[in-house]
């Protein structure tokens, strides 16, 4: 079997990478003026102009686009192409969380290509490299640092679109746990439970690989072992940087096999009801396992034995519920809400479950999932993750 895996060029990973970024950049084909993507929470909290400062005293000139809030939509994108265009940027630095992150990879495309989000609907591929971005991400979670991934909302029907292809994965990435110390409890558990999300879906999707096996299982390990740890004690650094790994592990393990039907149903309770991303994950997971496991015994199994839900002699048809009341019990330690206590309306939801299992089912990933499920079994889904 081959396969075929996509990474970025360059991976600086560890504490103090940040300082490397003007050699980083020179690497990408010797980047002079950078746009900047990110949001108002990195410029109002000083990052923008530290990762500033450092340009500019290697002889770099840069500009802001900070216009991007969760959930970038492609008009955010747009402006940002125009922002690009203005400054005469040569490059953009994708600074910030998966929102900032993705934006920053759509700019970088549609400056190149197309402009119509539509144009980049799955199953379209796109595979023309756009603009060099460097990924500087400061939450551990979404690992979009360096997937082929960029999820954007299509501002004129509020669907997330799943952009996909060679092209939007970053030329290079900074992986320095140093920029999420300032994350609040709250986002250490929503990204950390995110990234066992991209691990167990990789590893249980019809595209896993040995590749994407390996990284995944260790992605695992590195979230059972630090997560709870990190989130009682948010100053324990090993906990934090072990965190920070664990999120580029998860992007590389489901950028190169997939995520599923989790991540599906997740997009459109973003997109409708701005449930936050990991948040949203954390919520599915118990209830799509459950419906998914029988479907992928073994494999369910093996993730409960890794993550510790499970001992080694466990039979997997035992493993697999194990899995599910881990799960469960793990939201419940990291104070995860229900869907029905994050304050949605019930009626607003109920009335959108349909629609919402339609989008899900339109955005592919349900059929990477061990257990595909029709557009009215994932509406049951939803009415079931209620709580």
């Amino acid at each position: 079997m081959t396969v075929r895996v996509c990474t970025p060029r360059y991976l600086n990973i560890g504490r103090g990478a940040l300082g490397g970024i003007a050699e980083i950049l020179d690497r990408m084909g010797g980047v002079k003026n950078p746009l900047i993507v990110t949001d108002r929470f990195m410029v109002d909290f000083g990052i923008t102009g530290q990762v500033q400062t450092l340009l500019h005293k290697a002889g770099l000139a840069s500009g802001v686009f900070d216009a991007v809030l969760p959930d970038p939509t492609d008009t955010v994108v747009l402006a940002g192409v125009d922002a690009l265009e203005a400054g005469g940027h040569d490059a953009v630095i994708g600074l910030g969380g998966g929102s900032p992150i993705d934006a920053s990879k759509a700019i970088a495309v549609m400056a190149k290509g197309s402009r119509n989000i539509q144009d980049y609907r799955p199953p379209k591929q796109s595979d023309t490299p756009g603009l060099p971005v460097l990924a500087i991400p400061t939450t551990a979670g979404t690992g979009s640092e360096v997937t082929h991934h960029a999820v954007i909302i299509h501002d004129a029907t509020r669907e997330k679109i799943s952009c996909r292809g060679e092209g939007f994965v970053p030329t290079a990435a900074i992986v320095d746990f140093e920029l999420t110390l300032s994350k609040p409890k709250r986002l250490i558990a929503d990204n950390g439970l995110d990234t066992l999300t991209h691990a167990i879906e990789a590893y249980v999707s019809r595209k896993a690989t040995l590749f994407s096996d390996r990284i995944a299982l260790d992605c695992m390990r590195l979230v059972a072992s630090n997560l709870e740890p990190a989130y009682d004690d948010p100053e324990n650094l090993a906990a934090r940087e072990a965190l920070m790994l664990a999120a580029t592990f998860g992007g590389l393990a489901f950028s190169n096999a997939s995520i599923a039907l989790v991540h599906a149903m997740s997009r459109p309770l973003g997109s409708l009801f701005h449930v936050p991303h990991g948040m949203s994950n954390a919520m599915l997971l118990p209830t799509v396992t459950a419906f998914s496991k029988e479907a992928a015994q073994a494999r369910y199994a093996q993730c409960a034995r890794v993550i510790g839900m499970a001992e080694e002699n466990t039979p997997d048809a035992k493993a697999t519920d194990m899995l599910v009341e881990g799960l469960y019990a793990m939201n419940d330690r990291l104070d995860v809400p229900s869907l029905s206590g994050f304050g949605i309306d019930h009626a607003a939801y109920s009335n959108a479950a349909g629609q919402m299992a339609d989008d899900a089912v339109r955005s592919g990933a349900p059929a990477n999932n061990p257990r595909v499920g029709s557009v009215e079994e994932i509406t049951d889904l939803f009415h079931e993750a209620w709580g």
